[in-house]
């Protein structure tokens, strides 16, 4: 290898690597606190129910900042933004595990907030720029594996930290992860910008608005026993956004621009993202509510029952490719959807008295095929995408993502409710409100297949890798 492409090639080895640390980090710390609250609640003297706050703060703060890491990245740099976005995150987790009370955590958790909010798109951005068109497959796969396995590991990892360790580890592990994303950003991340930095703040503040009121809403969906004051402000979302896409169609620099919606590849991938992730988001949640309600097994055997995904996630990305070389886009996420989906229906087969044992490999073949989708929908959607379009597609489809998991968690916990409540499932044990709740989940998962009919056989023919 000569010197002169030596130091590129060792840029797109690490490159990657950066961007699998920071999804990880943020993937984990969208999780790990789920089952930690009790033992945090305890120390703060805080009520259990309260502390909820410190989960929706977080979500909340993406929600916001996420729009903007498109035009801050182009306007001072991708290594730059992303070395500050992972110093406000470490020192936000610092400042977590230092929280005396309920206030500082939510304050803490907001700093977390920004910094995850710019850390993913912003590195996923140095990557779509830093490779040519056909290796984008191969890096977006290895770096996308952190997005399957966090929030499968999540749970797990925090209630063995809060059991044998204290809670203020949940945040601490952050910590030296961050530290290891700066020395890489700061030594491997190329800083790519741009000129054309015009700030559209008022569009900015519309779909901020929207984006708020629609993460709001989600994150109360399952708490509240009354959902039309959440169905108001959820609508209230949409209103915002038919706002933003009325100002954005007179704009003369949208943050979003609408021709982003022109380029079919796009489209399709934000609307599969949206759809398919309300079968694939409500399983880390739904399956250990039942183990641990329906079957009584604890926080961390309901963890470690899930855990197989993570493993064969990993282990699937190394088909990825090769799947997606031989029979094109098209035909593996159709195919792979109905797959996903069935897995989700065989969930609900197992009845009370069957043995846990029997998601273990429905969840491990799961996971594979959860590898496969999640690399397929990333990729193709930024297939397409022209040089000036990648910031601002890149930032939507992040904020589609986040927005997509709360619909899936959201949907999950509707759908479940609706069942807990219909006289026909309280004949029986709560339960079979579970099992049916993963019977439609699944059969909605199957029917989003047709989504991706949209593409073109020939769609990310471009993005292929030869080797």
């Amino acid at each position: 290898m000569s010197p002169l492409t030596s130091p590129r090639q060792t840029v797109k080895k690490v490159l990657p690597l950066i961007l699998a640390t920071a999804i990880f980090m943020q993937m984990l710390d969208s999780t790990i606190l789920n089952t930690s609250l009790p033992a945090i609640a305890k120390d703060l003297k805080e009520s259990p129910l309260d502390m909820q706050n410190a989960i929706i703060s977080y979500v909340l703060t993406l929600a916001v900042f996420m729009p903007a890491s498109g035009f801050l990245a182009d306007r001072f740099g991708t290594r730059k933004v992303f070395i500050f976005s992972l110093v406000l995150f470490s020192l936000g987790s610092i400042f977590c595990a230092l929280s005396q009370n309920l206030t500082q955590l939510v304050i803490s958790r907001i700093l977390q907030g920004v910094g995850g909010s710019l850390m993913t798109p912003v590195g996923k951005l140095a990557l779509i720029k830093t490779f040519d068109r056909n290796e984008i497959l191969k890096a977006m796969n290895f770096a996308i594996v952190p997005a399957l396995i966090g929030p499968v590991l999540g749970p797990l990892v925090g209630g063995y930290m809060v059991d044998y360790l204290s809670w203020h580890w949940i945040f601490l592990i952050n910590v030296p992860i961050g530290a290891l994303g700066i020395f890489l950003g700061y030594k491997y991340m190329p800083n790519f910008n741009s000129r054309e930095t015009d700030f559209d703040l008022k569009g900015f503040l519309i779909f901020a608005a929207a984006s708020l009121l629609l993460s709001f809403a989600l994150e109360l969906f399952g708490g509240l026993q009354n959902i039309t004051p959440v169905l108001l402000v959820f609508i209230l979302g949409f209103v915002f956004l038919y706002y933003y896409y009325r100002h954005a169609k007179k704009g003369h620099n949208p943050i979003f621009p609408l021709n982003l919606f022109q380029v079919r590849t796009f489209r399709v991938g934000i609307v599969g993202n949206l759809a398919t992730r309300l079968g694939i988001s409500a399983v880390p949640l739904l399956l250990p509510l039942m183990i641990q309600i329906s079957y009584g097994q604890s926080a961390v055997i309901s963890g470690w029952i899930i855990a197989p995904m993570a493993l064969t996630a990993m282990f699937g990305k190394s088909f990825v490719i090769k799947i997606l070389n031989k029979f094109g886009f098209r035909r593996t996420l159709m195919v792979n959807t109905i797959i996903i989906g069935t897995l989700i229906c065989l969930l609900g087969f197992p009845n009370a008295h069957s043995s846990i044992y029997w998601f273990v490999p429905i969840l491990a073949i799961l996971g594979f095929f959860n590898s496969i989708q999640f690399t397929a929908m990333n990729t193709i959607s930024i297939a397409d995408l022209r040089n000036f379009q990648t910031s601002s597609g890149n930032s939507l489809l992040s904020v589609n993502q986040q927005l997509a998991v709360g619909f899936g968690i959201a949907f999950g916990l509707i759908v479940l409710k609706l069942y807990q409540n219909s006289p026909w499932v309280l004949d029986s044990e709560t339960h079979n409100a579970f099992r049916y709740t993963f019977f439609t989940v699944g059969i909605l998962t199957i029917i989003s297949s047709f989504v991706f009919q949209r593409l073109h056989v020939s769609d990310g023919k471009n993005m292929n890798s030869n080797d």
